[in-house]
C-alpha cells in the first residue's frame, strides 16, 4: 500500500483531487489532500500575510509526523511542485516518489515567481495590489478558490541535495494549453534528464479535474491511453 500526500497549487485547497481521492482509496491506497496555510476558509488575513514556501513546506511535514508515514508519494500541482521539492529535501528520507503534476521543478535558489513566465509574474503583482499580500484568483474558475499567499509565490527555495536522493521522480506535463504554459522549456530539461521521468497527458493545466481516471491511473502506475512516459 502506498501513502500519497496531495498539494494543490495557487489558490486551490485539498478539494481540487476531489475526484481523484477516492480512486486511489478504491485501489487500496491511503490518502491524503492538504490546503495549505493561508488557503483554509478561516485563515484571518494576518495568516495570509505571513504564509510563505517555508510554511507551506512546514505543512507537508507535520503530516508526515502526525501521521507517522514513511515512504510516502508527495504529489504537486503548478506551485505545489515547490512545496513539494521543499519537503522532501527537508524530510528526513520519508519520501519515495515525487510526482509534479504540470508543476514547478525548482532547482536550488529559484523561486515560483523566478521560474515562471512574465505574463504570470504580471498576472500574481496585479492580484496582488489591492493588498500587497495576497493574490486574488484569476478570473473564472472554481468559486472555492482564496486569494494566495505573495510570499509563497516570492520566496527563494532551499535545497541541501538529499531531493535528489529521492529514489523516483517523475514530471507530468500537460499538453493541452501550450499557448499558455510555463512549462515547456522544463519538460525539455527534464526529459534529458535521466533522473526524471516525464510523461504528458493531453489536459489542460487542472488534469485532476479534467481527467481524474487518467491522473490516477498514472500514480498508480498503470499505463493509459492518456499518457505517454519517455
Amino acid at each position: 500500500m502506498a501513502t500519497f500526500v496531495l498539494v494543490p497549487g495557487g489558490w486551490h485547497g485539498a478539494w481540487s483531487y476531489e475526484a481523484v481521492v477516492p480512486l486511489l482509496e478504491r485501489a487500496g491506497h491511503a490518502v491524503h489532500a492538504l490546503t495549505l496555510t493561508g488557503l483554509r476558509p478561516d485563515d484571518d488575513a494576518a495568516t495570509v500575510a505571513t504564509a510563505n514556501l517555508d510554511t507551506h513546506a512546514g505543512d507537508v511535514l507535520r503530516l508526515l509526523d502526525r501521521a507517522h508515514i514513511t515512504g510516502a508519494t508527495l504529489v504537486g500541482h503548478s506551485y505545489g511542485g515547490m512545496v513539494i521539492a521543499a519537503a522532501a529535501d527537508r524530510a528526513g528520507g520519508r519520501v519515495s516518489r515525487l510526482v509534479h503534476l504540470d508543476a514547478y521543478v525548482p532547482r536550488d535558489g529559484e523561486s515560483c515567481w523566478s521560474s515562471t513566465t512574465e505574463r504570470y509574474r504580471e498576472a500574481f503583482a496585479a492580484g496582488a495590489a489591492s493588498t500587497g499580500y495576497a493574490v486574488r484568483p484569476p478570473d473564472g474558475g472554481d468559486p472555492r478558490r482564496r486569494p494566495h499567499p505573495l510570499a509563497s509565490f516570492l520566496q527563494t527555495i532551499r535545497l541541501t541535495g538529499a531531493l535528489a536522493r529521492v529514489p523516483r521522480r517523475e514530471f507530468v506535463y500537460c499538453s493541452g494549453w501550450e499557448d499558455r504554459t510555463p512549462f515547456a522549456g522544463l519538460r525539455t530539461r527534464l526529459d534529458a534528464d535521466p533522473e526524471w521521468q516525464v510523461h504528458d497527458l493531453p489536459t489542460g493545466h487542472n488534469a485532476m479535474r479534467e481527467a481524474p481516471e487518467a491522473v490516477a491511473a498514472l500514480l498508480l502506475g498503470e499505463r493509459t491511453a492518456d499518457t505517454s512516459p519517455r
